[in-house]
């Protein structure tokens, strides 16, 4: 909870903790361990390197590790645990995992159920095709087959344009992003539709620019944030104190940099300068007014 005047901020949280003493830190100090939830498959956020997770998501999931380290007074005992699509909330409000550090949308929906942290990135849904493909946009995928993955922003949009548009679009969704671009690189779909930044993480990783390509306008606005327990004050408030501090020093830029502009593990590099208005949305975290 941002707090601009700051003892009527002291006033609302403190209540709070004491109506929920069985909160995330709480449960953090007494186990001593947290548990974060990761994906394999979506680079660069959160994926399995030297079979060890890691990413952008990873990272400043690690920055509110060590927030909570800080507040607790003690080392904290880290755990991963592996998340998909589908059980990614699930996983969340059922306490298996205490975040989810990937590359997820904040939606409306969504923040019925789940909290989000302040945005750390947005994207866009585009299309995958081979190189020789003559499908330039989402048009030229009439009465062709693609694949889509479940659980994902990407599947209700675009089945709802392809239905208005009337494309007769056939559809094979994958559990998980893997599975989905398996049915490309096996020729059984003529595209896979999803994240622009996931698709580009997955050609640079991969090294298959010269084989595949992303095509088409922008199909949708995706921002993505970091998952935690919604109704969890004390973590929330936690949660932008951290982001508040690594955009002040700098920090966010520096893991920005590390996973878009500097090369991946494969040697490639995704080449994605941070875009203006992901720049306004760090400054403006800077900007916050909260009790570090």
């Amino acid at each position: 909870m941002i707090r601009i005047i700051i003892w009527l901020g002291w006033l609302l949280v403190l209540p709070v903790h004491s109506a929920h003493p069985a909160g995330t830190i709480e449960k953090i100090d007494r186990t001593g361990t947290v548990y974060l939830g990761y994906r394999e498959n979506s680079i660069p956020f959160s994926f399995v390197l030297d079979n060890h997770p890691a990413g952008y998501s990873i990272d400043l999931c690690n920055a509110i590790v060590a927030a909570i380290s800080a507040e607790i007074g003690k080392e904290i005992h880290l755990e991963y645990r592996v998340v998909n699509p589908h059980n990614r909330f699930l996983e969340l409000v059922s306490e298996h995992v205490d975040f989810s550090c990937g590359s997820s949308t904040i939606t409306e929906e969504r923040q019925k159920q789940v909290a989000f942290s302040p945005v750390t990135f947005v994207s866009g849904i585009k299309i995958l095709v081979e190189q020789d493909s003559r499908v330039a946009g989402l048009n030229d995928l009439r009465g062709k087959t693609v694949a889509l993955t479940r659980d994902t922003t990407a599947l209700p949009i675009i089945q709802d344009l392809a239905e208005r548009q009337r494309l007769n679009i056939h559809y094979i969704v994958g559990n998980d992003h893997n599975d989905s671009i398996g049915f490309l690189l096996s020729q059984k779909v003529d595209a896979f539709i999803n994240d622009d930044v996931l698709l580009h993480g997955w050609l640079a990783h991969m090294r298959m620019a010269d084989k595949y390509r992303i095509v088409g306008d922008s199909l949708s606005y995706e921002p993505y944030g970091l998952v935690f327990r919604k109704d969890d004050l004390r973590l929330a408030d936690l949660v932008e104190r951290t982001f508040w501090k690594i955009a002040n020093n700098g920090e966010i830029y520096r893991i920005y940099e590390k996973w878009f502009i500097k090369p991946l593990p494969s040697g490639a590099s995704l080449e994605m300068p941070i875009s203006a208005e992901l720049e306004d949305n760090f400054r403006s975290l800077a900007l916050l007014v909260v009790d570090p």
